[in-house]
């Protein structure tokens, strides 16, 4: 498939005169490029929601470069059907777990003997296999294994994510779903983003 890409950063005039020029030409569908790059959050939020009334229903329509849950649970409420992103393995990599309670971080004295998985609620192999605590411990240990059971988790969480999110808009109570969710997750999230923001910066200035 060939998709045309709008451009514009946070700027709606923009946005606006880049999809009129992209949507005048034939593509199998159409992107949204340019944001989740260091911008406010409203702003990027702002720009998003500008989609609905520039781009095509009859063709997928694709955010580009976003990843987290919360925003990938705004964008569907946009009208955006596909995304990518390499949050989900960055962060695991840095003990950053998903959760519907937002973010989990690895490294937190409370999962040194937390014999229990990461979700109770997933089915992931991480999730089945895998304590908090034995997590912890390879990710001090520095093993390999922690960023593969890591990974695992949080796209197999994304994956059920969309498919929970497909079941509710199928069956007309995705409003419900986009609220309970997002009252749910963002409650808790703001502090784990910035311990592991913080954490990924020490790390970046370390090994240069």
């Amino acid at each position: 498939m060939y998709f045309g890409i709008v451009q514009g950063g946070t700027n709606l005039e923009l946005r606006e005169r880049s999809a009129k020029d992209i949507t005048s030409l034939e593509f199998d569908g159409y992107a949204y490029g340019g944001l989740s790059v260091g911008e406010e959050k409203d702003l990027m939020i702002d720009a998003q929601s500008s989609m609905y009334k520039l781009l095509p229903e009859d063709k997928p329509r694709y955010l580009m470069g976003v990843g987290s849950p919360d925003d990938l649970v705004r964008a569907v409420g946009f009208g955006f059907d596909m995304f990518d992103c390499v949050l989900p393995t960055r962060i695991a990599r840095n003990g950053s777990l998903f959760t519907d309670n937002g973010r989990l971080n690895i490294f937190n004295s409370q999962f040194k003997i937390k014999d229990s998985p990461i979700d109770q609620d997933c089915d992931c192999y991480s999730c089945k296999n895998y304590s908090l605590a034995y997590i912890q411990h390879l990710f001090k240990s520095k093993e390999l294994l922690a960023y593969r059971i890591a990974s695992i988790h949080n796209l197999a969480y994304l994956f059920n994510l969309m498919k929970r999110m497909n079941n509710a808009i199928e069956n007309s109570y995705f409003t419900e779903f986009f609220d309970s969710f997002l009252n749910r997750y963002e409650s808790t999230n703001f502090t784990v983003q910035k311990q592991q923001k913080e954490k990924w910066l020490k790390s970046n200035k370390t090994k240069s």
